[in-house]
């Protein structure tokens, strides 16, 4: 039986990506609730797929390692991992092909070629609060997932919590995706395709498997893109605007504002896209002060719109990058993270007399410019005086 990698057990047959972890931390970016399908299967060592294949990915201080397994014989039902020895009299030109293949996929999904450190100091000059919190939650990094597996995970949100949705998507990729391969006692399974969601017995089959109204939603939802759109609809979305795209998946069964908003950010290349949520919206109001809509007791399309509208303004073309690392702080399981910032408040104190001194300045910067407009008008007014006296 094949067993999941630990880099300390086996370094030479890790492949890896020059990457600090400034611009990316596996932990938070991994369990943050953007994405269900990881698992930290020894301390620092996160196992989950991607385009169909099972990875382990670790990481040092700059380094981001990871390790590939070979799918299972689908005949056979074995995995086709062969012997080492095996293995290294068949190195080649191929296996440096494949291991650009690769790295091109890690880089492709977690977004490397957007400078992560760069963003977050542009946010942090505009914005005293995300500053104060980027220097705990650093390398939160948004993921580029498969559109089909981001907008059905989605789907499965709605009045959940990460655990129970983790829990289900799992469920989801057991019952119907195609199996990977076998690590421990643990079975991976490729996420279902869209005519597999599509078929008539799927929502009966995860009803029994505890989805509730959600089953029909994903079969429903499949069902509409391909009888309607096609199979390539959701990837053609990521070449459309972020309005554009955004009403489109709207018009799907089950998803609303918040999911089409997550699925626009998480999956169709919209930076710009800030799914709200009510967590989203006491984050605004308690951290920002926002007053807009005080008297509104749900959350309307209105309400979505102006706080949207509202970080934008704030955090520019990447606010839903910016949007996510508050989400992350705030969570209950990193909260950790901020008690220990607590044991070092000379920090936290010279960062608010920092604040502080920025606003002083503005204001006092704006005060000096009227002043400065008043006496120019006082110095022109007494010339045209002379003027008319001569």
């Amino acid at each position: 039986m094949t067993r999941h990698a630990v880099f300390s057990s086996g370094a030479k047959m890790w492949r890896s990506l020059q990457c600090a972890k400034s611009e990316l931390r596996l932990d938070l970016t991994l369990a943050c609730g953007q994405t269900f399908r990881w698992r930290e299967t020894s301390e620092g060592h996160w196992t989950g797929v991607i385009g169909g294949r099972v990875w382990t990915l670790t990481q040092t201080e700059d380094t981001l390692w990871y390790y590939l397994y070979k799918n299972q014989d689908a005949a056979g039902g074995k995995n086709k991992d062969t012997p080492r020895s095996d293995k290294e009299e068949t190195q080649s030109a191929t296996s440096t092909q494949d291991a650009e293949v690769e790295a091109e996929m890690l880089r492709d999904y977690f977004q490397l070629h957007v400078k992560l450190g760069d963003l977050y100091r542009e946010w942090g000059a505009a914005d005293c609060h995300f500053k104060e919190i980027s220097d705990i939650f650093t390398g939160v990094r948004m993921l580029r997932q498969d559109p089909t597996e981001c907008l059905f995970s989605f789907i499965c949100t709605s009045n959940n919590h990460i655990s129970r949705i983790q829990g289900m998507v799992e469920r989801l990729c057991q019952a119907l995706g195609a199996p990977l391969c076998q690590l421990d006692q643990t079975f991976y399974h490729d996420f279902p395709t869209l005519s597999t969601l599509a078929e008539s017995r799927v929502e009966e089959r995860l009803r029994d498997l505890g989805f509730g109204y959600r089953a029909r939603f994903l079969q429903q939802s499949a069902k509409q893109i391909l009888d309607t759109n096609g199979l390539q609809w959701l990837d053609s979305l990521r070449n459309v605007p972020y309005p554009e795209a955004r009403e489109a998946l709207r018009t799907l069964p089950g998803v609303g504002t918040k999911v089409a908003d997550c699925v626009c950010l998480m999956s169709l290349d919209k930076s710009e896209a800030v799914p709200v949520d009510t967590h989203v919206w006491q984050i605004a109001k308690r951290d920002y002060k926002y007053t807009a809509n005080n008297g509104q007791k749900t959350l309307t399309e209105k309400v979505h719109r102006d706080i949207g509208d509202f970080f934008r303004k704030l955090w520019g073309p990447y606010a839903g990058w910016a949007h996510s690392v508050l989400f992350c702080a705030d969570l209950k399981r990193f909260q950790n993270l901020k008690e220990m910032s607590l044991k070092q408040p000379k920090k936290e104190e010279e960062h608010e007399e920092k604040c502080k001194e920025i606003k002083i300045k503005r204001e006092f910067d704006g005060q000096e410019k009227k002043t400065k407009s008043k006496s120019e008008r006082q110095k022109k007014a007494k010339m045209s005086v002379k003027t008319e006296e001569v």
